[in-house]
């Protein structure tokens, strides 16, 4: 059984219509910046996303690694982003209430808050996908701290779009 008993899966919810999720920090399909890694700061790459659903009322973001040998690994989960967001910045702190960005699940680092890139050294490339999901609600009725099963689980009835970011990183 694999550690922490997560089987592959993919937690990107591909429902409604696309939208555009970038980051200034790297291409999609690029290596990730050492910076945004266990190698480096470990802080969170800016984000910024354009064209989604009118309708959307909040985001919901989950970060995941599924080439993690113990099975598809969590890095970040944040919810309930204000509709009027178009982004994240640099570096969002690791509290599970941000003002004004929403609240911060747990990551499979056992944290609240973003962990970035730490794959095995010498397992090959790892790929990190950053999903964001247009939610039709305003609030998934969350508390902080809630794992990526429990927010995909919540958000499922209400995704009106989706955009993914995917990097890579290997030690």
């Amino acid at each position: 059984m694999p550690l922490f008993g997560r089987r592959r899966r993919d937690y990107l919810v591909a429902s409604g219509s696309r939208f555009t999720l970038e980051s200034p920090a790297f291409g999609d399909g690029a290596r990730i910046p050492s910076r945004y890694t266990c190698d480096g700061e470990d802080v969170s790459p800016p984000l910024r996303w354009s064209g989604a659903p009118g309708e959307a009322r909040s985001f919901a973001l989950i970060m995941y690694d599924p080439d993690a040998p113990v099975g598809t690994f969590i890095h970040w989960v944040i919810y309930d982003i204000p509709a009027d967001a178009s982004g994240l910045p640099e570096g969002v702190p690791a509290k599970e209430r941000l003002e004004g960005l929403g609240l911060q699940g747990v990551n499979d680092f056992s944290r609240v808050g973003y962990g970035g890139p730490c794959p095995p050294r010498g397992h090959g490339a790892h790929r990190y996908y950053f999903a964001l999901h247009a939610l039709r609600v305003e609030t998934l009725g969350l508390p902080p701290r809630a794992t990526a099963d429990e927010v995909v689980e919540a958000i499922k009835p209400h995704v009106v779009g989706h955009a993914v970011l995917m990097g890579t990183y290997e030690r």
